[in-house]
């Protein structure tokens, strides 16, 4: 499912994704497709599952035009 098609249908709320397809540019990843796991309306509940996120699984507003995701690459961390 395309990101504008979920914004279509629930508009102006919290949804919880499951990225399908993406691609990156200057680390910053851009998602091209996902699959809708549900529709979140209470604001505390869309964080609480934010913050139980993992791997290709997100939290957005449908209020954004586009889902692009800021890549942090740890400084601190190094490996030998």
């Amino acid at each position: 499912m395309q990101w504008q098609e979920v914004r279509n249908i629930y508009p102006d709320q919290c949804v919880f994704l499951e990225i399908l397809n993406s691609h990156t540019e200057d680390s910053v990843q851009y998602v091209d497709e996902v699959a809708l796991v549900k529709a979140i309306q209470d604001p505390d509940e869309a964080t609480k599952e934010l913050l139980k996120c993992r791997d290709n699984n997100i939290v957005y507003h449908t209020g954004q035009d586009k889902i692009a995701i800021e890549i942090i690459r740890n400084p601190f961390y190094r490996s030998r």
